[in-house]
């Protein structure tokens, strides 16, 4: 199911997210949102097979200034999707986003015809980097590095923290993504967190997933292990 599509004028541009698994799409989505925050939103479009993208395409041409591609479709492997969409509409924004590094792959898809190669993984922080140098996000809040998993904040970095994992990778959250992590890491399920932060379940469920594929983790389990 897609989901609804917000208007569009020429400061609401919109992405089109191409990937088979939902927790990358639900995940990139609230984590492109939370980036945007305070800023004019991009839409999002979502398709889980390359056939779904071309029709989206098709239709909303006009309107769609990014489409996000992973490489590996349920009716497409490697670089054979990429080709097709570009076949079709040689001029479609294109940025490949996958989870192969291997420099060669990624040659081949600047070659033939990709706007970037951007990895799957992690916090992402490559892909938020490219759509804000798209214009696509606003500038990013100004604060300091804070080490340590989950210490107090001072009033002058209330809008991030730095989140280090037990195998040294640091990740910046939110404001509200350390709220989120901090009771995740608690235990304490969607429906409780809800409650507490006076959101939808549903608003706690797209906020949990982000930090799923920030932290390159499939679980809540995962996240606390990775974590503590």
């Amino acid at each position: 199911m897609l989901p609804s599509e917000p208007l569009v004028t020429p400061d609401h541009p919109r992405l089109l997210i191409v990937d088979d698994h939902e927790l990358v799409r639900l995940g990139l989505s609230s984590l492109i949102a939370s980036q945007a925050a305070g800023h004019s939103q991009p839409g999002t479009l979502e398709a889980s097979t390359l056939a779904e993208a071309i029709d989206l395409y098709a239709r909303h041409q006009d309107t769609l200034a990014l489409i996000l591609l992973d490489l590996h479709l349920p009716d497409a492997h490697g670089l054979s999707g990429l080709r097709q969409l570009l076949t079709r509409f040689p001029e479609a924004p294109v940025a490949v986003l996958s989870g192969d590094a291997d420099p060669a792959l990624k040659r081949q898809a600047l070659e033939t015809g990709a706007r970037a190669y951007l990895p799957k993984s992690g916090q992402l922080a490559d892909v938020i980097t490219y759509l804000r140098a798209q214009g696509l996000l606003g500038l990013p809040a100004a604060s300091g590095p804070i080490p340590g998993l989950a210490e107090p904040e001072s009033r002058a970095s209330e809008a991030a923290r730095m989140v280090q994992t037990r195998d040294g990778e640091r990740v910046r959250l939110t404001h509200r993504q350390a709220e989120m992590l901090d009771w995740v890491l608690a235990g304490q399920p969607n429906r409780e967190i809800a409650e507490r932060a006076h959101l939808s379940e549903g608003t706690v469920k797209n906020h949990v997933s982000a930090l799923l594929l920030m932290f390159g983790v499939r679980s809540r389990a995962q996240l606390i292990s990775k974590l503590r």
